[in-house]
């Protein structure tokens, strides 16, 4: 993973954990040992479903960047659906306090995509691609005439 990759990855990941665990706190004292496995829960999915998400648009960015926002939206898409659907199968569920999983989910989920944000606006990104060992002058990364 480049590196680029990888600090993008660690500054979204980091809060979205400390937020899992504060739900985890907060969960515990309210809801007790179910409330706190059911946040865990929660914040672990969110992670996973948030982290793969990640990894794949930077695969796709790489890979077909011709394809990258609509794979982006597609990709938030189906990671809501997948979240809701999860929230579904276990709203029933005894071995975990489901409004703490669902409170750790949102919440885990939530800070998941501001920090995102907030990694993106605050990478460097080059607009023009330095020069090449061929000696070719430097092209934008936007479309070409």
């Amino acid at each position: 993973m480049p590196s680029n990759d990888a600090r993008n990855l660690l500054q979204t990941a980091v809060p979205t954990a400390a937020a899992g665990a504060i739900a985890v706190a907060v969960s515990a004292g309210v809801a007790g040992g179910k409330g706190a496995i059911g946040a865990a829960a929660g914040a672990v999915l969110a992670i996973l479903f948030m982290g793969i998400g990640l990894y794949v648009l930077q695969w796709t960015a790489k890979s077909l960047p011709h394809l990258f926002q609509a794979m982006g939206l597609m990709l938030y898409v189906a990671q809501l659906l997948l979240l809701v659907i999860f929230m579904g199968l276990f709203k029933d569920t005894s071995l975990f306090n489901p409004r703490a999983f669902a409170a750790g989910l949102v919440v885990s989920t939530l800070v998941w995509m501001v920090a995102q944000a907030r990694a993106h606006m605050k990478a460097k990104i080059f607009y023009v691609e330095p020069d090449s060992e061929h000696g070719d002058r430097p092209t934008t990364t936007g479309s070409r005439p």
